[in-house]
């Protein structure tokens, strides 16, 4: 179903045309509002219970689980991509000689912790050539053979919004033994995605982009078989009892239960918690699939938009609906992003590619200024 323009629900003003979500996304008015609240109580430290350490945690697990489709007892909070690639890392089983694949220019956080278990464990890091024709899936599964320890990739490619079918990789990699390591920071909350097909054996996503939370949040997604498997830190909260304040010096080895072993420590943010569960809270309202379809809409004319202009961009095949990388006739120079800012309009350079990312408070009118800008550029 397409939505309506939800312009209304953000702080935009008329004149910015910000085609930028994949970069940082606007804050949803009732986002900040969270926030401010949030920050009131922190100011009242006395109003602040022990049951407030974990109330909010777990109303964010259950919000989650039910985007991707899984339980909330797999779900765990993490400050960052990188906190919970390295999870993975710490827990997935690499024996020397063995591949670790990721993909051509996959972004740096889920490819510098396995460059590092590489080494450690005598394994070899193989990078996935960008593919001509933009199927990465038929690349990866070319690459994957039973030598292969991990697959690590995106959802989508972070620069150009060409996609890995998630399921068909997983279904490859679990038939050879490899374990599945997704970064779904630039797909979740804008396209569809669900754990039960996809089984990955770890997922994490940063709050900030799509899913419309804050910044220095995320979440991490562990298959019930890593349930036993080893946090990176050691802190209280994600032991066994640590609900009873009085007895945390009756130390234990015994964890909470599921993913929440992997929580990092001060998870319990009283200010980040409660805006991420009320952006969390909108997506589902909107439901994934009707974003998608009303984004899809933007990204389908800015590709006929680049048609007409003699620029390229992947065939909707092989890209997601609301994430385009726009390759110019003459190539994106250094400046370009600087110089179309200066007119209000906000896109990304990645790569050779001129990201566009639009969500749910841009119009066709947005698009038309950013083409004609770059008629003129």
């Amino acid at each position: 179903m397409m939505l309506p323009n939800q312009r209304h629900l953000f702080e935009i003003p008329d004149e910015i045309s910000y085609l930028n979500c994949a970069y940082m996304s606007p804050q949803l008015r009732a986002v900040s509002d969270a926030g401010v609240q949030a920050m009131a109580q922190k100011a009242r430290p006395w109003s602040i219970t022990s049951a407030d350490f974990f109330d909010e945690t777990e109303r964010l697990r259950v919000l989650f689980a039910e985007l991707v489709g899984g339980r909330a007892d797999s779900v765990a909070i993490v400050p960052s991509v990188s906190y919970g690639i390295g999870v993975a890392a710490a827990n997935v089983t690499v024996a020397a000689g063995q591949r670790i694949l990721v993909l051509e220019d996959q972004f740096p956080s889920n490819v510098y912790p396995w460059m590092e278990l590489a080494s450690t464990r005598g394994a070899k890091l193989v990078t996935v050539p960008r593919p001509v024709d933009h199927d990465w899936t038929s690349a990866l599964l070319e690459c994957i053979d039973a030598n292969t320890a991990v697959v690590a990739v995106p959802n989508c490619h972070w620069t150009d919004g060409t996609i890995v079918d998630l399921a068909s990789i997983g279904t490859r990699a679990r038939e050879l033994g490899a374990a599945l390591v997704v970064d779904a920071t630039q797909s979740l909350g804008a396209m569809p995605l669900d754990v039960a097909g996809t089984q990955p054996d770890f997922l994490v996503a940063a709050s900030y982009k799509w899913l419309l939370g804050p910044y220095s949040l995320g979440f991490l997604y562990a298959n019930k078989r890593w349930h036993s498997g080893r946090p990176l830190e050691h802190n209280w909260i994600v032991r066994a009892g640590s609900e009873n304040f009085g007895g945390l010096v009756n130390y234990t080895s015994d964890f909470q239960p599921g993913a929440r072993r992997y929580d990092v420590g001060e998870r319990s943010n009283f200010a980040l918690l409660p805006m991420a569960r009320v952006a969390l809270r909108q997506i589902l309202d909107w439901k994934v699939e009707n974003i998608a379809e009303t984004i899809g809409r933007l990204t389908a004319l800015i590709e006929s938009y680049a048609d007409e202009a003699g620029h390229s961009v992947a065939s909707s095949d092989n890209r997601a609906a609301h994430l385009v990388g726009l390759r110019l006739a003459n190539g994106v120079s250094k400046d370009l992003a600087a110089r179309l800012a200066a007119q209000n309009i906000y896109v990304s350079s990645r790569g050779d590619s001129l990201r566009i990312a639009p969500h749910l408070y841009n119009t066709e009118a947005d698009l038309a200024r950013l083409f004609e800008a770059l008629d003129k550029s």
